[in-house]
C-alpha cells in the first residue's frame, strides 16, 4: 500500500483543485442543488476512471519513450487551461449562457475526453505509478482516479449547493469566478510537476 501513496496524494490534488470538473460541479450544485447534480457526479467520476485508464494501456508508455512528446502535450495542456482560467477571470455571469439542467451521466462521461485538466492529470500520474503490466497500470489508475474523483465530485457538488445562498448578486458571483480563475492559473504550473 505504502508504494501506491504517492501516486494517491497526486490524483487526489490533481483532481481536488480547480478544473473544469471542479467549476462545473460546483457551479451545477449551486444552481440546481446538491441532488439533482448527482447524475453529473457519477459520470465524471466514471469518465475520468475510463480516461486515466487509457493512459495505461498505451497512451502513457508512449509518452514515456517520447520525452518531446510528453512536453508538448503538457505545454498545450498549460495554454489551454490558462486559456479558460482567462475566460473564467473575464466571464459577465448576467450576459452567460445558462443551462437548463444539469449534466446529464453521458454528457459528464463524454466530457472527460475533452478535458485537458483530466488527460494532464492522468498523464502525469503516469511517473507515480509502480512498475506492471499495462492491464495492471489502467486498473491502478482507473480505480484510483474514480475512486478518488467521486468524493471530490461530491465535495465540490455540495460546497456549491452551499454556497448558492452567498452567491445571490453579481459582485459576489464575480468574486467566486475570480477565485475560481487564479486556481485554474496555479493548477496550470502544476501541470509540468
Amino acid at each position: 500500500m505504502a508504494e501506491f501513496l504517492p501516486l494517491i496524494g497526486f490524483v487526489f490534488f490533481g483532481l481536488f483543485s480547480p478544473g473544469p470538473n471542479v467549476i462545473l460541479l460546483t457551479a451545477s450544485g449551486a444552481r440546481f442543488g446538491f441532488r439533482h447534480t448527482i447524475p453529473h457526479v457519477f459520470g465524471v467520476a466514471i469518465g475520468v476512471g475510463i480516461t486515466s485508464a487509457v493512459t495505461g494501456y498505451g497512451v502513457g508508455a508512449l509518452l514515456a519513450q517520447k520525452p518531446g512528446l510528453t512536453l508538448a502535450l503538457k505545454t498545450v495542456a498549460c495554454l489551454w487551461i490558462l486559456w479558460m482560467a482567462y475566460q473564467l477571470w473575464h466571464a459577465d455571469p448576467a450576459k452567460g449562457q445558462s443551462r437548463d439542467q444539469p449534466f446529464t451521466f453521458i454528457e459528464a462521461v463524454l466530457f472527460q475526453w475533452i478535458n485537458p485538466k483530466v488527460w494532464a492529470v492522468a498523464l502525469s500520474a503516469m511517473a507515480y505509478v509502480p512498475a506492471m503490466s499495462p492491464s495492471g497500470q489502467a486498473v491502478t489508475l482507473a480505480t484510483t482516479f474514480s475512486t478518488i474523483n467521486l468524493g471530490v465530485c461530491l465535495f465540490w457538488s455540495a460546497a456549491g449547493a452551499l454556497l448558492a445562498y452567498l452567491l445571490t448578486n453579481p459582485v459576489a458571483w464575480r468574486v467566486f469566478m475570480r477565485i475560481m480563475a487564479l486556481a485554474l492559473g496555479v493548477f496550470s504550473v502544476l501541470v509540468f510537476l
